[in-house]
């Protein structure tokens, strides 16, 4: 059992709402986790120390707020195996997939140890006697609400960049990956000053009253529901919502593709991670030309990776995507591979293609999240367009063309944050997107992130009298 505490103004402790939470490992039931929960005092208490501690961090030279980072990077690098553990025992990812996760994470905090120390404003063409100047400074505190599917890695990304910029942060993980997050917490924290990183701990119960209290910025990858919520928390306290929220993001295959190539790339978009990744491929439209070779190759693709999959991360998450299955079968789709939730205790779900798919279908309108393969035949590139596009979210999307001109329009039209050609994941270091429609808002990840850490301050300044 893994025993989690808070962190406020550099000082451990359990968390005062007099309540618990036991995390379950998704593998076999048993308990991992014991988690008491923060209560609305720690909550005050911990914005509270975060709010004293940004004077002094934002006065800290940026090169050595750069090294600290360094440092954290290093810490966590060296302690890959023990974070993995924990990662795999709470949400059931292989050990193997979850120590690379980690090891992305500390590679985004040296990224950012990097980039922060050359983040600086401009100059403004003036006259002889005067210059302007377009400072950055940090906003102060930033509230971080991570998600449990990539628990270190993203939050890596959002608290690096707030850190770095001179921001202090107040952090609150996913419920279920809370070992995770105090892990990663205890890492990170030997190398800040006291007050300016703060883990609270508990459910969404905390993180409202985390987005609601008196901070800066609400950093938040998860659902959409919650990223709604937290915008709406914000309006009311004029804090910044940065926000990563849910997506259903379309594959479209195009009329002379390579079909087992097709399947391959489908497979992996849809079935790694058992599909719980916020870019996963959760919509395909296939020519209909290719469509029977391309089933088949993608039932065949299923049938490989199942032993390769870890569960869902809990049965009611389980239980939700295997409710989305029977809804689409029982209105006329075709269970090709997968769709019976296996015996035995865990959170285990195969994984599952679809055919004969409509647009009217939950699993195509909603967000799956699990490892579901819906196909759509579409009669014209023109037609998988709009259909991959009539969404309410707009994350990311991928096209699987030949053809240059089909690329062409596929990242020009598709109203996404990410569009891939040819590639369902990849892409070069430092890449930034602005989630659209239900997806989000604001610059994840990328230099950009320390923009959206920041604000932006004119200043004139003239010479008194017409001269020096």
């Amino acid at each position: 059992m893994y025993e989690v505490e808070q962190l406020i103004a550099g000082r451990r402790q359990p968390g005062g709402a007099g309540r618990e939470l036991t995390v379950v490992d998704p593998r076999d039931d048993a308990p991992v986790t014991r988690v008491p929960v923060s209560s609305a005092v720690d909550v005050a208490m911990a914005v509270r120390a975060a709010r004293a501690a940004a004077p002094d961090w934002a006065r800290t030279p940026a090169a050595a707020r750069g090294a600290a980072l360094h440092a954290a990077a290093a810490a966590v690098e060296a302690g890959a195996d023990r974070l993995a553990a924990a990662a795999s025992a709470e949400m059931g990812k292989p050990v193997g997939e979850a120590r690379e996760s980690v090891l992305a994470g500390a590679g985004t905090l040296r990224q950012y140890a990097e980039l922060g120390p050359a983040h600086r404003g401009r100059t403004l063409a003036g006259n002889d006697h005067a210059i302007d100047l377009m400072a950055y400074q940090p906003r102060g505190v930033v509230a971080v609400i991570t998600p449990w599917n990539d628990p270190v890695a993203v939050a890596c990304g959002l608290i690096g960049a707030a850190l770095v910029t001179g921001n202090t942060v107040v952090t609150k993980p996913s419920e279920r990956t809370p070992a995770t997050g105090w892990l990663l917490a205890d890492m990170l924290a030997p190398h800040l000053p006291d007050g300016v990183f703060g883990l609270l701990n508990g459910d969404g119960e905390v993180g409202a009253a985390l987005a609601a209290a008196p901070v800066d910025v609400v950093a938040h990858v998860g659902s959409t529901a919650t990223g709604r919520a937290i915008a709406a928390a914000c309006a009311g306290t004029g804090a910044k919502a940065l926000l990563e929220n849910g997506g259903s993001d379309p594959l479209i295959v195009d009329a002379g593709v390579d079909p087992c190539w097709a399947a391959e790339q489908a497979a992996l978009g849809a079935f790694a991670n058992a599909g719980q990744i916020c870019v996963a491929v959760e919509r395909i439209y296939c020519d209909r030309t290719s469509e029977e070779p391309f089933l088949e190759a993608l039932a065949a693709e299923a049938e490989q990776w199942r032993p390769r999959l870890g569960p869902l991360v809990d049965r009611r998450h389980r239980d939700l995507v295997d409710d989305q299955v029977r809804r689409a079968r029982k209105d006329g789709a075709r269970v090709l591979r997968g769709g019976e939730i296996p015996a035995g205790p865990g959170a285990w779900y195969p994984p599952t293609v679809l055919a004969g798919c409509t647009d009217e279908m939950a699993v195509l309108r909603d967000e799956t999240f699990g490892p579901v393969a819906p196909v759509v035949a579409v009669d014209s590139f023109d037609e998988a367009l709009r259909r991959a596009a009539d969404s309410p979210y707009g994350l990311a999307a991928t096209v699987l063309t030949g053809s240059m001109s089909h690329a062409q329009r596929a990242w020009r039209e598709l109203p996404a944050g990410t569009v891939k050609v040819n590639a369902v994941f990849g892409g070069a270091p430092a890449g930034a997107a602005h989630p659209r429609r239900g997806s989000g808002q604001g610059f994840g990840y990328g230099p950009e992130l320390l923009d959206e850490m920041t604000v932006t301050k004119a200043v004139h300044v003239e010479a008194p009298y017409g001269g020096w």
